[in-house]
């Protein structure tokens, strides 16, 4: 029995973040026929702004996806809104709407998931004045008063990184126990002059819409303007496991054995950007994309440089 698909794809991108974006626009400008499924679902929908990207720092994150799909689209790549739900092998790519689609090359830069803490007002404010990384909102909140929630010992990191943005800053222990800290840990805490809160966090306080202070569960009050947390990663890697991809753990999570040009131990599968690893930024994401893109083009013009008779 032979399977009937739809179109063929020389190129399918899964995702349409910055990474996937950055890969179509590269393929399209190299004129391949290349899809980009968009689920429309990117990670930084809560923060006004996105910075660190050269010559698009401060720029709302809807605009910037905005603008790259608008590019894409004048090189002929083509977009749609739906999700992929399965990929077998051969790369038949099964999406909700039920449209079966063929590609010789997949990207996949499906993301991550951040899962906040499990504390009142951390969830409706992140974004805002709950953040997680002081590279993208350090500059904006610099030298108000800052708390950093420890979600694992390795928060105290986090605390000790905020502290070149805010001379005032106070670590909550949280579920953290005061035995889980190192000597080191200390002495670095005390260097930063970060003071140290044991108990667990109830809540937080919002007075006029604003962050005023985090609430200990015996009921004292801390007054801080910005709360750091670190999200527990959870990586979109569910089609790359299908796949077959081998992957690695990390501090932060799984994530896909990815080689220098960011190719999966699948051949002919690409991950890219959060789909790759937990740090990848903005800009980080788009430079893979673009790496990608460029290997995935150079290998269909020898393969089939290698087929013509």
């Amino acid at each position: 029995m032979t399977e009937t698909y739809g179109e063929t794809y020389e190129v399918i991108v899964i995702g349409g973040g910055a990474a996937g974006l950055s890969a179509a626009l590269v393929l399209g400008r190299a004129r391949r026929r290349t899809l980009v499924v968009d689920a429309g679902e990117p990670r930084n929908t809560p923060a006004a702004h996105m910075q660190g990207f050269l010559t698009r720092d401060g720029m709302p994150p809807a605009e910037f996806l905005a603008f790259g799909r608008e590019e894409i689209k004048g090189y002929g790549v083509e977009l749609v809104r739906d999700r992929v739900v399965e990929v077998a092998p051969g790369f038949a790519v099964t999406l909700a709407s039920g449209r079966v689609l063929k590609a010789r090359r997949l990207v996949v830069a499906t993301g991550l998931k951040d899962e906040l803490p499990d504390v009142p007002g951390v969830a409706a404010r992140f974004g805002r004045d709950v953040l997680h990384c002081p590279y993208c909102h350090g500059w904006e909140v610099r030298d108000q008063a800052f708390g950093v929630l420890a979600t694992t010992p390795l928060s105290v990191h986090q605390a000790l990184m905020v502290s070149q943005w805010s001379k005032d800053v106070t670590l909550f222990l949280h579920t953290v126990a005061e035995s889980e800290l190192s000597d080191d840990d200390l002495r670095r805490l005390a260097a930063a002059g970060v003071a140290v809160v044991p108990g667990e966090v109830a809540g937080l306080v919002v007075t006029d819409d604003r962050l005023t202070a985090v609430r200990l569960e015996d009921g004292t009050t801390h007054a801080r303007e910005v709360v750091f947390t670190a999200p527990r990663a959870v990586p979109q890697i569910g089609l790359l496991q299908r796949l077959g991809a081998e992957l690695q753990e990390t501090p932060f999570g799984s994530y896909p054995v990815v080689d220098g040009n960011w190719q999966t131990t699948v051949p002919g599968v690409y991950a890219v950007g959060n789909a790759a690893g937990f740090g990848e930024q903005v800009i980080n994401a788009a430079s893979a994309g673009y790496r990608a893109a460029a290997t995935i083009n150079g290998e269909l013009l020898m393969a089939d440089l290698d087929a013509t008779p």
